[in-house]
């Protein structure tokens, strides 16, 4: 069995590609610096099932030769969308960087990879409680809860996002003044969408919230542990045939979108 965690030379995608090496998997890791990867290889002991590759996920054309790479060989049982940022400030080039990463990265590795993935794969995204649409409008919640909501659909309102805080309008249309909230909610969204696609008895999407871990991100006063955060990622990434479709889990529990 083959599993991807992007953003996993440290934090949470390096202990999911630990615990998925510990069930058996063979696991490529990613890291946008070469010596990012190569070190948490070492980290994890040189092992053999293990192999790092380059990938920024906010780049189309790292995307697109990372899917290259990965173009030979056995198909991929688990993709864990792992790779994430959270910029400081808040105007439109944060908007649109925040997006471009947690977002769009997550979908851009997911197309690019789809002739890749084995019929009963798990695609698994990285989510956060942040996310949850009781921060949005009642109105904008509705859109982005519409069961026809495609992937273009779902761009058409991260769009209307980066233009909106660029013109100040943010609020007026229901938005939260948080980039990384709405990056999450959109990556939701893209995952209801993603499902439908997918449909039933083969393959699986579904989000993940780990909690606030200790991670760099997350800082040292996170009260969970990293081994705590991976645990429903790692469920998630390993669900067989009859597991859920197009769900948002935390503790392998579903909670509110």
């Amino acid at each position: 069995m083959l599993a991807v965690v992007t953003g996993a030379n440290r934090g949470l995608g390096f202990q999911v590609s630990r615990d998925l090496l510990a069930l058996g998997y063979d696991v490529v890791l990613t890291a946008r610096e070469q010596t990012a990867g190569q070190q948490a290889l070492r980290e994890l002991g040189g092992s053999k099932h293990a192999r790092s590759l380059v990938l920024d996920v906010s780049n189309a054309d790292s995307v697109a030769q990372f899917a290259r790479e990965l173009s030979a060989g056995p198909l991929i049982d688990a993709l864990v969308n792992n790779a994430g940022a959270s910029f400081d400030g808040f105007d439109e080039n944060v908007a649109a960087r925040t997006l471009d990463t947690n977002y769009r990265g997550a979908v851009r590795v997911t197309r690019a990879l789809l002739p890749r993935l084995a019929p009963a794969a798990n695609v698994v995204m990285v989510s956060s409680g942040m996310g949850e649409l009781s921060g949005f409008s009642p109105a904008l919640a509705k859109r982005l809860l519409e069961t026809d909501l495609d992937a273009d659909g779902v761009e058409s309102i991260a769009r209307e996002f980066v233009e909106a805080v660029g013109q100040g309008q943010h609020r007026k249309l229901g938005f939260p003044q948080n980039a990384y909230s709405v990056s999450k909610a959109l990556l939701n969204a893209f995952t209801r969408a993603l499902a439908r696609e997918f449909g039933e008895g083969g393959r699986r999407v579904n989000a993940v919230c780990p909690g606030w871990v200790r991670t760099r991100m997350g800082g040292g006063a996170a009260p969970r542990s990293l081994e705590q955060g991976s645990r429903g990622i790692t469920w998630a990434a390993t669900l067989g045939a009859d597991g859920p479709n197009g769900g948002f889990f935390r503790d392998m529990r579903a909670i509110p979108w």
